[in-house]
């Protein structure tokens, strides 16, 4: 009996989410299909009645980040204490979160793949590309004029450069001072006034 369209939907989708916390934690080149597919729960066989190859779950996992329906908890707790604020300003809030920058595996495709998408393939460019530009509206479409687009891809620039700053640093307090003044900054350049998430 063959598969519903549902199971086929939540097989893949497991794929994705072993996929992208795979390759969050250890990168593109040390991460194998057997690998994604043994995490997933499935058999390496299966892999291939989704995806043509590595590269393209590579792309399809960044992709699936920015289209999931669950939020990872990073996310979700800012959703929650943040609900009086903007959408961009509780993503902004999220992703310079303590939460996000411990969540090694289940961080934003953005800061987890930073180094592997400038090395990969068109498709995963694209992709990732696809993703940046989809936050940047997001941020657009909360900021006023004047600059509002300018000002959209350098609040992006802070969350992910940021991020991949404070990560590579190896002294947590000087690691923590990266995230805040860039989130600080963050803050200023998109006009909402004082007050950081945690």
């Amino acid at each position: 009996m063959p598969y519903s369209p549902k199971h086929k939907q939540d097989t893949r989708e497991r794929i994705l989410e072993s996929a992208r916390r795979l390759f969050n934690r250890k990168g593109f080149s040390e991460v194998s299909i057997g690998e994604i597919m043994t995490h997933a729960g499935l058999t390496h066989g299966g892999f291939y009645r989704h995806f043509s190859g590595k590269d393209e779950v590579y792309a399809e996992a960044v992709r699936y980040f920015a289209c999931k329906e669950t939020p990872d908890p990073w996310q979700a707790k800012q959703a929650a204490i943040g609900a009086d604020k903007t959408r961009a300003r509780r993503i902004v809030d999220a992703y310079f979160s303590l939460d996000h920058f411990d969540d090694r595996e289940g961080c934003c495709p953005l800061l987890g793949m930073a180094s592997d998408a400038s090395r990969s393939g068109e498709a995963v460019k694209a992709a990732y590309r696809e993703v940046a530009e989809k936050v940047v509206g997001v941020f657009e479409a909360h900021l006023d004029e004047p600059q509002a687009r300018e000002r959209a891809l350098a609040l992006l620039a802070l969350c992910v450069g940021g991020m991949v700053l404070a990560r590579g640093i190896d002294d947590p307090g000087l690691a923590d001072e990266f995230r805040s003044a860039a989130h600080k900054q963050a803050i200023t350049i998109a006009g909402w006034g004082g007050g950081q998430g945690g």
